[in-house]
């Protein structure tokens, strides 16, 4: 798969691109204000809603993926108001210190790393907090590999509050089920450099009826994220500010290909990809952080031999294997490594990872 100048990237995001979308992601601009990107705009609109299984609105944002959640935030809370916010990890961390940041009101809810969500825990903690206006978490915590069971959360919150659903998807959205509609979802953020097969630069946001209406008291202060902004543009087939043209080339490419795939069989791939991951680093005799029931199919965590130096791991994977894997994050620095599924990604990459974590695993426990 690799060449001596061509490192098999198994990061969980940026994902490593085929050489027709680098190619496309090099092509010459065009007009924003033109009819040509308003074609492009109103497809690709059109194929997002499809992945999202949604008819709510949906828009392209010229930022990284904390801008979309940035922008969930933003446009549907005030400061004062109350917020539960389900941490499982690193991202859902910082969801959290988003809203604190725009002045919400935010009680944590924190689970051990490894852990999905508790449904029981949630549903006690909304019943001890009168009006919340809004739950945020993560859907796939890519610092944990642990994704969280996304419609049952959605259940119990619609079943305890009238509260917002506000989810960061950023590496879940693309590769893992997210029926918006069907679960009640208000503002889903995602972001290009994950399971879209794109260079990073282009976050995506959902917007829900119920989302707008939060829009129409919100007090928070935004320009750029302004939703507002962007539907008033989507309606002249135009971004409201200048667009990350590269990015939106190649996720025109990469949406138009999902749908024509189906997006149930990219799903498929996606799971089929990260059982046959699991099932590497178990043959090698390695444990996986997350409790399997909810282990991500977008990213795989990995424990490494309490004896081995996690730093020099890695290390020594690039070095001789020309291999980049993922580490850890804050608390797990040093004890896990990750490999990243998502996109465009064979069997031959995997292997080509694992047998790369097994030669230096056994060289530095031998």
């Amino acid at each position: 798969m690799t060449s001596q100048n061509q490192p098999n990237l198994r990061l969980p995001g940026p994902v490593p691109l085929p050489d027709d979308i680098l190619k496309l992601a090099g092509s010459q601009m065009i007009n924003h204000r033109g009819p040509e990107y308003a074609d492009m705009l109103e497809k690709m609109s059109a194929n997002l809603k499809t992945v999202f299984m949604t008819n709510n609105d949906v828009y392209f944002i010229t930022s990284s993926g904390t801008g979309a959640m940035e922008a969930a935030i933003v446009n549907t809370i005030s400061p004062g108001d109350k917020i539960l916010s389900i941490i499982i990890g690193v991202f859902g961390e910082r969801f959290a210190e988003i809203a604190e940041a725009y002045g919400g009101d935010v009680t944590t809810l924190n689970f051990d790393l490894g852990q999905a969500a508790d449904l029981d825990q949630i549903r006690e903690t909304l019943r001890e907090i009168s009006n919340v206006k809004a739950v945020i978490f993560t859907h796939n915590e890519s610092s944990t590999g642990v994704s969280n069971p996304l419609e049952e959360i959605c259940n119990v919150v619609h079943e305890e509050s009238e509260a917002l659903i506000l989810v960061d998807a950023v590496s879940s959205a693309g590769g893992v089920p997210i029926a918006v509609d069907a679960w009640g979802i208000d503002v889903v953020a995602t972001a290009s450099q994950k399971s879209w097969i794109s260079p990073p630069g282009i976050a995506m946001i959902t917007f829900s009826k119920k989302a707008w209406e939060a829009h129409q008291k919100s007090t928070s202060p935004k320009y750029y994220l302004d939703v507002q902004q962007y539907e008033d543009y989507l309606q002249i087939g135009q971004p409201p500010f200048t667009p990350c043209l590269s990015v939106m080339f190649t996720l025109e490419i990469a949406l138009k290909s999902m749908v024509d795939e189906g997006i149930e069989n990219v799903f498929a791939r996606h799971h089929q990809i990260a059982q046959h991951t699991r099932d590497g680093a178990k043959a090698l005799g390695l444990e996986l952080l997350p409790d399997p029931r909810f282990a991500s199919n977008t990213v795989t965590a990995i424990k490494l031999p309490e004896e081995v130096d996690g730093k020099e791991f890695l290390s020594r994977v690039i070095k001789n294997h020309n291999v980049i894997l993922g580490g850890g994050q804050k608390s797990l620095t040093g004890k896990i490594f990750r490999i990243g599924h998502m996109g465009w990604v064979e069997k031959s990459h995997i292997d080509e990872a694992l047998a790369a974590a097994e030669d230096t695993l056994k060289t530095m426990t031998s």
